[in-house]
């Protein structure tokens, strides 16, 4: 009988709604939209483009880890920008962060996301190896 889980991780901001950071089905996670709050403060990692998609991807990192992955094991990305102008920051941390790795990837421009200046958020899903 298949089922379903919760992922949950002490090391990650709350959720701002509710939801669960991820949910795992047999060998596949889907991780919620992450924000750029660093969980060790829970404030804003900081106002660019550029550092909020590092935290971004550290927070869906903490995530896979949680249910035993990581982000070699993603297949899709979802990546909300709040101006599509600050796509080239985004995707050249994005391009650092995975390295040689190319997940699927759809990026929107958003008319707005759940946080003052949150300028971006990444959801994804993943498999656990």
């Amino acid at each position: 009988m298949t089922h379903h889980h919760p992922v949950h991780s002490a090391n990650l901001p709350k959720p701002v709604g509710p939801y669960s950071p991820g949910m795992a089905f047999e060998k596949l996670i889907f991780v919620s939209g992450q924000g750029a709050t660093d969980p060790a403060t829970g404030a804003l990692a900081g106002a660019d483009a550029a550092t909020q998609t590092e935290q971004c991807l550290r927070n869906v990192e903490a995530i896979l880890h949680a249910a035993g992955s990581d982000l070699q094991h993603v297949l899709r990305c979802g990546v909300f920008l709040l101006d599509m102008a600050e796509f080239p920051e985004m995707n050249a941390v994005y391009e650092r962060v995975f390295g040689s790795h190319r997940p699927a990837r759809t990026t929107i421009q958003a008319a707005g996301l759940p946080g003052e200046g949150l300028r971006v958020e990444i959801d994804c899903i993943a498999y656990r190896p």
